[in-house]
């Protein structure tokens, strides 16, 4: 039982990814060669007002104790004559680290992200979120929820 409760979160979140068919694309180009067409299509929910998605974008990398980050630019485009939106990963550099010195030197893989300015999006389950991110990239993304509660600013 505890093991179903374990696995339960991501389960729900596979069911979040479904490939679409082809023809449910047909507003959105095909990828450029040198890059990949990633395709989010997000649940319906009651009320989406309050969601967000996270677009995370990045590589699997060997690293050490370092904090390690590529740079980049999301751009956010309009599918012509759609005008539907969509996104692109543009001006990649790195990746970087902090160049600390590590005691131990141990390596690890880990998932090292893009710097992006504003990774949010907004949640619409009628539109899939297509993001374009150049070879050996990959997109995982995170749903943000707010909650109900409003709190008054204090004036100073």
């Amino acid at each position: 039982m505890s093991r179903i409760l374990l696995l339960l979160p991501f389960l729900s979140m596979a069911a979040c990814a479904v490939a679409m068919p082809e023809q449910d694309l047909e507003p959105w180009p095909a990828a450029a060669a040198g890059e990949t067409r990633y395709v989010i299509q997000l649940p319906a929910l009651e009320d989406e007002s309050g969601r967000r998605v996270e677009l995370l974008v990045g590589k699997d990398l060997e690293i050490d104790c370092n904090r390690h980050w590529f740079g980049g630019k999301l751009e956010r485009e309009v599918v012509a004559g759609w005008g539907y939106p969509m996104y692109r990963l543009a001006d990649v550099a790195g990746p970087a680290s902090s160049m600390m010195a590590c005691p131990e030197d141990e390596k690890r893989v880990a998932f090292v992200a893009v710097n992006l300015d504003d990774p949010f999006v907004r949640y619409n389950s009628k539109l899939p979120i297509v993001v374009y991110v150049p070879e050996g990239f990959i997109v995982r993304y995170r749903v943000w929820s707010a909650d109900n509660v409003m709190q008054d600013a204090p004036v100073s």
